[in-house]
Formats: structure tokens, C-alpha cells, sequence
């Protein structure tokens, strides 16, 4: 009897068990050497399929149909649809299908002659899935990136990746199937792609989290920027953007004051909101909420927020300064602090290994939160922030909020987006820590930091793209004002290279805040000993004329000859104070002190006009200094200076024909020139037509 019923039981198990085989939801995924696996230490474990059947668990059934060379295109070199893994994918009849292809077809045997039937031959191996399962669900995805050192970039593969990005995005729309992404979350991590192409165990765990996502809609439920928390100031007058992540379909619902907005979060698991505009005030309470879960950010202030950024001299801290008696006075509920410091300063150290893997994975910033204006949090701001905000609020008489990510030493290139560099500067990406476009102080800070990485693509923050990708990207496009930027110091060496750079760095956090206005005030290099700043500081000046909705504050009478850190950081802060004040708050401020419009001869002696000059004399009231004529560029000789008017007239006996002059031209220079209001002229060189 114990017999039969222990048959019986057998019986129901196996059918039960042979039930749920048959009852689980089949998954194929369905590409090349990239979902095969190719290169990692044991694909039948790492690849992304694999590590996407253990993340979706036993009622799933994942198959992996990767073929290594194959082609998204029917005439490409290897076309996937004529391979044995289509083949058993279409008898397979997923009810899920996941194609990423493309990669391939960037060869120039492929995209050159092809590119006109890509679409159609996507649409082609999308239609025959559906007609081997006709309620398969489709989800096609985004290519996975191709580095910069990849051999062929140049020549055709970051272009052509770009083209078929945007076809795989049309074929989406024009068939309805869901769009997923694999290039976003693997973008910022190059060390991911070993041979710039392939990703390793990790970036095949992070496709599969795509994957397991986009199938799930399971993105870890609500989720915002780490700039939201108590204490945030919102940027007052303009459309408030709140976005954040979600699972997917969520219900989500924002308030502040009497605003509401709900909204759901789509397929990607991303979500925005755009509220009217908050007038200047609070405290007010926002919430983010779901069915499941919520936030709720106290003392939440409206008023204008700023974005303080660059090397070590915006980072030089309020206890440094000269004016450090000026900290037991920091008292201020109105001015909030968002301080955003480095785990680890680049100094002459080796890094750790536990530091190594850190960076590489863009976690360089210590955890923070907005806090009021006080002693205790002024004393570790950035000095130049804390002066222009005070200035900004003595002025405007509104709250303001000021985030400060600054790192010492970094270079330009640090902070601009990738995409930007590699298709606008991609020769400073090449090998970038044997690159003379890099200073060779910021190299070898660098290799001295990752000296204990055995990792040929270890990260460090001085890396191009670093700090962008670290310390701008997560800001989420919060809503800002505008920027103030102290920077330079370590790229001084090449101005011409830092030209490029700088607009591309404008450009690129205008992009990132979808503000093609966004205001951007910056710090002339001071007076230091060191022979290429003059160059660097006049390409500062000239880029005035070249960038639109930008300010320079000149810092040269604040140099120190022996230390790039000058301490006397309040007037530098105010006067960029006083150029967001003109130019962005319409206030009747001079922005700036004299600066070079144009140049004139007469009878050998040269009058120069300059904007902001009105009551122009010298600063110590001595003779005006520092001013040089010459006929032939190079050959210059030290002229007399006179305020004439509203013009300054310069000539020199030794050179009765001037065709050059220029002002300042010391690395530190003590010229003295100031207009009414005490602001020092801007250095400058200037080449001019005789008449």
C-alpha cells in the first residue's frame, strides 16, 4: 500500500516538475561574440544570457543564440539570419526575444555598401520571430560601446556606430517593439570593454541587469539624485524639472507648496516632471511619492543655485584664505552649502588597491547633503564660492544654494564629456598618460597615484572625461543658474589645446542641463612665475568675444610669484559676483575692469580704447607700468602709459612705427592699471593696422 501511494507521489512531482518546464517563459537572446561571450574566462557562466537565467530564476528559461563575427545585415559579412543560431532560435519560439546586433556591421566591408538595407533587414528578423511566436515580446537594444582605442575608430567605427544607433532607434518607432540600452550604463566604464569592444564578467553582469530590468520593469522602485535631501535649494523662476527613476509604470506623484504633478514612470524605469515656477522663498516640504514608497525633503528653500567647479584654486577653502576672520560671521539660513569633496586628494602618494577599484567605478566623491550657511560649514567651503554666494544674496536679497565639486590639479579635459572628446578632440583620448596635450605635471601626479594598479586601463580623476562622468554627469541636470570656473592652472602649457577644450566644456554642461544659454563666469589666471601664462591669460581674454553668455573676472593683481595658491581669494569670488550680477541679474554693476577693445596710432603713439574704462588710472597712483610697444612682433620695448580721456596713450622712442602692443606681459606682472570702480585690466597683446 506504502508502495502505491509513494508511486503516486512520485507521479504528481514529475508531472508537476515537467508542468513548470513546460510552463516557463522562454527567453532567447539573440546576437554576436558579444552575447556569446566571447573572451570571458568561462562564458557558460558570465556571459550575460547565463547571468541573466540566474537573475531571472526557475520559471525562465534563457537560452543563448550569440553567434562570434555575425552581421546584422543580410549581404554584411557574416549575416546572422543565414547562421545555425537563427535557426534554432526561430524553433526555440521565445516568448521573449532580446536582439542586440550591429556591432559588426560597423566593418567596412558591411556599413559603407549596406548601410541602405539595414533597416529593412532588422525589421526582416524582427518579423520572423514574431512569425515563429506570434505573441513573442521583442526588445531590442542599443549598442554596447566600442572604446577609443579601438583600432578602426578613426576610420569609420565611431561614426558608423553612431549611424547605426540611430537606426536601431527608427526601427523601434517604426515597429512598436521595446527599445532597450546597453551603451548608457557601460559608456562611463572603458576599463569594462578589455579589448575596447567585449565587455568582461562585469559588463556582461550589467547587460543582464538591462536585460532583467527591461523585462521586469523591476529598476529597485524610486530612486532620486543624491542632490535631493533637507536643506536643497530649487532654482527659483523657471520650470521645475523633478525627475528620477522608478519601477516601471509606477505611479508617481511630486508636490511642493500648491503644486502637484503625477506622471509614470516608463519601460527604461526613468521618469520627469516639470512644475510652474516657485518664486523665491519657503521653507517648503516636497515629496516624491509611489503606491509604494516616498520621499519627503524639508527646509527645501527657492532661489538661485550655482554650480562652483574647476582645480584647486575653487576648492581653496574659506580657513585658508587671508580673510579668515570672516568665518565666526558665516551665519546665514539663507545661503545653503552643497559640498561635494574628493574621497581622496590626488597628492604625491600611491593610491591603494581598494582605492584603485573605487575610482574605476566613478565613486571619487564623498557622500553629502546641503547644509545651512555656519561657521563650522562655511570654514570647509570653497573661499571664491562663499564670497561670490554672500555677494549674490547681499545683492539680490533671495536664497541661494551653491554646489561645489572642484578637484585640485584636474585638467579641462577631466571635465568634459566623452562623447565630446571623441569626436571633437579625440587625439588627447589616445594614451592618454604619454600625451603631450596633457600637461606632464598632471601625468605624472597621475601615474604616481595609480602606481599600484596592475590594471593597463586603471582610472584616475585626472583621466579625460573623469570628472565629468564622476562629478557632473550625477547631478541629474539639476536646475542650476549658472556656473563660476576657477581652472586653467593645469593646462597652461598649451593654450591653443585649451581653447578647444574649454568650449567644449561650455558646450558639453549646457548639453547636460539642456541650457544653451546656461551663464558661465570664469577666473583669469593670476600672477605666477611661470613663463606660459601670459599666452594663457590673453586666450582667456579672447575667448570673451568667442563664447556667448560668458564672463571673465581678471585675478593677475592677486598673484603670488612663488605660489599658484594665492591667498587672497574675496575679490575674486566678488568679481565674479559682479559679472553674474550684470549680465544675468541685469543689475546696473561693472562687471569688470578695463578690457581691450582697440588700438589706434597717431603720430607714433598708440591710443588704446578699452570697455569698462571710464575713470581709468593706476591702482597705486604711481605712473601706469607694464605697458610695451613694438614694430616687428617679438622686439618689444617698455613705453610710457598716460590716461588720456577716456583712452590710454602708449609710445616709446625706440619705436617711432608701433605695430604691437601689449600690457601685463609678465608671467607675474605687477601692472597697475584700474578703471573707476578699482577693477585691474585685463592683460593683454594686440596686433593693430597702421593708419
Amino acid at each position: 500500500m506504502m508502495k502505491n501511494v509513494l508511486l503516486i507521489v512520485v507521479s504528481i512531482l514529475f508531472i508537476t516538475a515537467a508542468s513548470a518546464q513546460e510552463n516557463r517563459i522562454k527567453v532567447a537572446c539573440i546576437g554576436n561574440s558579444i552575447t556569446y561571450g566571447y573572451g570571458l574566462p568561462d562564458r557558460t557562466t558570465q556571459s550575460y544570457p547565463a547571468q541573466l537565467q540566474k537573475m531571472l530564476g526557475e520559471s525562465y528559461q534563457v537560452e543563448n543564440f550569440g553567434k562570434s563575427g555575425a552581421t546584422l545585415l543580410n549581404k554584411g559579412h557574416r549575416p546572422y539570419m543565414q547562421q545555425d543560431e537563427y535557426r534554432r532560435a526561430i524553433d526555440f519560439g521565445g516568448d521573449i526575444v532580446v536582439i542586440h546586433l550591429g556591432i559588426n556591421d560597423t566593418d567596412p566591408r558591411d556599413w559603407p555598401d549596406y548601410r541602405d538595407f539595414f533597416v529593412k533587414d532588422y525589421i526582416e528578423l524582427i518579423d520572423s520571430f514574431r512569425a515563429a511566436n506570434s505573441k513573442v515580446r521583442i526588445m531590442i537594444a542599443r549598442l554596447t560601446p566600442i572604446a577609443d582605442r579601438h583600432p578602426r575608430f578613426l576610420s569609420g567605427t565611431r561614426d558608423w556606430h553612431g549611424e547605426i544607433q540611430l537606426a536601431i532607434e527608427n526601427v523601434a518607432r517604426y515597429t512598436g517593439v521595446q527599445l532597450t540600452d546597453f551603451h548608457e550604463p557601460l559608456y562611463p566604464y572603458p576599463f569594462i570593454l578589455t579589448d575596447a569592444v567585449h565587455p568582461d564578467p562585469e559588463g556582461a553582469f550589467i547587460m543582464a541587469q538591462t536585460v532583467y530590468s527591461a523585462i521586469t520593469g523591476d529598476y529597485g522602485g524610486l530612486k532620486m539624485s543624491l542632490l535631493y535631501t533637507d536643506n536643497m535649494v530649487l532654482q527659483r523662476d523657471v520650470p521645475l524639472t523633478v525627475q528620477g527613476i522608478a519601477n516601471a509604470g509606477d505611479r508617481v506623484t511630486v508636490s511642493i507648496a500648491d503644486r502637484q504633478m503625477k506622471t509614470k514612470a516608463g519601460l527604461n524605469g526613468k521618469w520627469s516632471v516639470t512644475l510652474p515656477p516657485l518664486k523665491a522663498g519657503g521653507p517648503y516640504t516636497l515629496k516624491i511619492s509611489t503606491d509604494e514608497t516616498g520621499f519627503q525633503y524639508q527646509n527645501v528653500l527657492a532661489g538661485e543655485v550655482w554650480l562652483c567647479s574647476g582645480q584647486s584654486n575653487m576648492e581653496f577653502m574659506l580657513k585658508q584664505a587671508s580673510t579668515g576672520a570672516d568665518i565666526p560671521r558665516a551665519v546665514d539660513q539663507q545661503l545653503r552649502l552643497y559640498d561635494m569633496k574628493a574621497r581622496w586628494r590626488t597628492n604625491a602618494v600611491e593610491w591603494e588597491a581598494n582605492v584603485l577599484d573605487s575610482l574605476n567605478h566613478l565613486q571619487y566623491y564623498k557622500d553629502t547633503e546641503w547644509k545651512n550657511c555656519t561657521p563650522a560649514t562655511a570654514s570647509d567651503f570653497s573661499a571664491i564660492a562663499y564670497y561670490f554666494g554672500k555677494m549674490l544674496r547681499d545683492s539680490l536679497n533671495v536664497p541661494v544654494g551653491l554646489i561645489c565639486n572642484a578637484v585640485g590639479g584636474s585638467p579641462t579635459e577631466a571635465w568634459v564629456d566623452r562623447a565630446s572628446l571623441e569626436y571633437q578632440f579625440p587625439a588627447i583620448l589616445k594614451d592618454w598618460t604619454k600625451n603631450d596635450f596633457i600637461q606632464e605635471w598632471v601625468r605624472g601626479r597621475a601615474a604616481l597615484n595609480i602606481k599600484k594598479s596592475a590594471n593597463s586601463q586603471q582610472r584616475h580623476p585626472y583621466e579625460p572625461c573623469y570628472l565629468y562622468e564622476s562629478g557632473i554627469r550625477p547631478l541629474e541636470q539639476y536646475p542650476i543658474r549658472g556656473v563660476i570656473w576657477y581652472q586653467g592652472e593645469s593646462n597652461a602649457h598649451n593654450w591653443e589645446a585649451h581653447e578647444k577644450l574649454f568650449k567644449l566644456l561650455v558646450n558639453s554642461w549646457r548639453k547636460n542641463w539642456n541650457d544653451a544659454c546656461l551663464p558661465f563666469y570664469y577666473v583669469q589666471l593670476s600672477s605666477l612665475n611661470r613663463p606660459s601664462w601670459p599666452w594663457f591669460r590673453d586666450s582667456q581674454r579672447r575667448m570673451l568675444n568667442e563664447i556667448s553668455h560668458i564672463g571673465m573676472a581678471v585675478s593677475s593683481d592677486h598673484g603670488d610669484s612663488l605660489d599658484v595658491h594665492p591667498i587672497c581669494k574675496k575679490p575674486v569670488g566678488e568679481r565674479l559676483a559682479r559679472g553674474a550680477l550684470n549680465k544675468t541679474y541685469q543689475k546696473n554693476v561693472i562687471p569688470s575692469g578695463p578690457l581691450f577693445r582697440g588700438a589706434n596710432v597717431r603720430g607714433g603713439k598708440v591710443f588704446l580704447s578699452f570697455d569698462y574704462g571710464k575713470g581709468m588710472r593706476s591702482s597705486d597712483g604711481k605712473p601706469l607700468q607694464c605697458f610695451e610697444v613694438a614694430e616687428y612682433d617679438g622686439i618689444y620695448y617698455p613705453a610710457t602709459a598716460e590716461v588720456v580721456g577716456d583712452q590710454v596713450k602708449v609710445y616709446s622712442k625706440e619705436v617711432p612705427n608701433p605695430r604691437y602692443v601689449r600690457y601685463g606681459w609678465q608671467p607675474f606682472t605687477r601692472a597697475n592699471l584700474i578703471n573707476r570702480e578699482g577693477l585691474p585690466a585685463s592683460t593683454f597683446r594686440a596686433e593693430f593696422s597702421m593708419k
